[in-house]
């Protein structure tokens, strides 16, 4: 089926004037199809592309068994074409992106196979993305003399394959690593989808800066399909709706893959805490002590492989005075999880780019992300979403937001 055609009238109002000059990168944009950047071809990449190609040729208006849209907005899942890659593992620089999601240490569930894709995945730049423990399974090559050692030209990379969208796997904690990314995606004009727990799309400096060069970003932290950090947020939900005080609560994930062995590294995850804190907090009209909650990774376990396991227990009192409690574990392959959703904020922020909406953007980082700019329910979220996707482009002017809802929150 084709769905291209030129789409040159900007049916949104931007949040800000475009930048003087720049207007060539992205006036005008192409349907039916999307061209992304992939940043960090670990796992989640790895479940990304598969499902890309899995799907293709999935039927519209059909109920498919791990799709949450087959077609979302006027975009088909298949339309998601990723045309440049970047990573920093020798392992996987200057390979085919086909051979490269099945090398290195990834060990995720391979479900679909991926023909050649002609995308050489090409040397990205490394800041604080290796931390103590991935040092020990990655290799970098840092001789600049050799192939591979000299980071490559993203920027020029980016604007040559027209990409549309550049969506970031880096490991937790990278920090440098994330903000000189979205450098690259602000100078290339492309859209951003921060899947980690860097906080760019709540933080008011970075909104503005997106704002001010005319593209979207949906974030931070991506929530997976059916994870832990959304049954978590349901449950406590439904504990508020039912009348049930929440007095304690925790959630302890164990896994085998990378990002479990980097997070074995306390001081990459305080964001990380953060925002899985906040993302549960935020669904409760009360607030709940410190010492009440505990939320975060536990503990790497290799042979898990890429599935996680979670571990949630509610403590709340009831009708009475009479405690109610509740425990269950949770078992997923951890990156096709979170590549459910992926797709459909990468075409999310697509359509933010045809309809000329820039900055932060609330109804698909609320519903897509753990610590989106404003919190709201996941039921409200979702309607914003609809809404967004057919065409409404500040659906959550009529919803309420969270009363808490910020990083501070989760800090308390």
């Amino acid at each position: 089926m084709d769905r291209a055609h030129t789409h040159a009238n900007q049916k949104g109002k931007s949040n800000s004037s475009r930048s003087p000059g720049t207007a060539s990168n992205f006036e005008v944009r192409i349907l039916g199809k999307i061209n992304v950047a992939v940043v960090g071809v670990g796992n989640c990449a790895s479940s990304l592309i598969q499902g890309v190609h899995k799907y293709r040729e999935a039927e519209e208006g059909t109920d498919i068994p791990g799709i949450m849209n087959t077609v979302l907005g006027p975009y088909h899942v298949g339309d998601i074409d990723v045309v440049a890659a970047f990573d920093v593992d020798a392992d996987k620089v200057g390979k085919d992106l086909s051979e490269a999601i099945k090398s290195g240490q990834n060990n995720t569930v391979e479900f679909h196979d991926v023909p050649h894709t002609g995308v050489t995945v090409d040397r990205g730049m490394t800041h604080d993305g290796i931390g103590q423990y991935l040092s020990d399974v990655v290799t970098v090559n840092h001789d600049p003399s050799t192939p591979g050692g000299q980071t490559a030209d993203i920027v020029g990379i980016l604007r040559e394959r027209e990409v549309d969208v550049m969506i970031s796997y880096l490991p937790v904690g990278s920090e440098d690593a994330t903000k000189w990314y979205v450098e690259q995606a602000l100078a290339s004009g492309v859209g951003f989808v921060n899947c980690i727990p860097v906080f760019i799309a709540r933080e008011p400096y970075w909104q503005k800066r997106f704002e001010d060069r005319g593209v979207p970003i949906v974030g931070d932290d991506i929530k997976s399909q059916v994870g832990a950090t959304i049954i978590h947020r349901v449950l406590t939900r439904l504990f508020e709706d039912r009348g049930v005080q929440l007095d304690r609560t925790y959630q302890l994930n164990f896994g085998g893959n990378t990002d479990f062995l980097n997070m074995l590294e306390r001081t990459r995850l305080y964001s990380k805490k953060i925002s899985k804190t906040a993302a549960v907090k935020s669904q409760l009209e009360q607030e709940i002590g410190t010492d009440d909650v505990h939320i975060g990774p536990s503990d790497h376990v290799p042979w898990l492989k890429d599935r996680k396991w979670a571990y949630i227990r509610l403590e709340g009192t009831s009708f009475g005075d009479v405690p109610l409690n509740v425990e269950l574990k949770l078992e997923v392959h951890d990156s096709p999880n979170s590549a459910g959703v992926a797709v459909d904020a990468i075409r999310c922020a697509k359509i933010a780019l045809d309809n000329g909406i820039s900055g932060a953007i609330q109804a698909p980082s609320a519903y897509f992300m753990k610590s989106p700019p404003v919190q709201y329910t996941d039921d409200e979220a979702r309607q914003m979403v609809e809404l967004f996707a057919g065409g409404e482009m500040n659906p959550e002017n009529s919803f309420t937001p969270r009363k808490f809802s910020g990083v501070a929150d989760a800090q308390q």
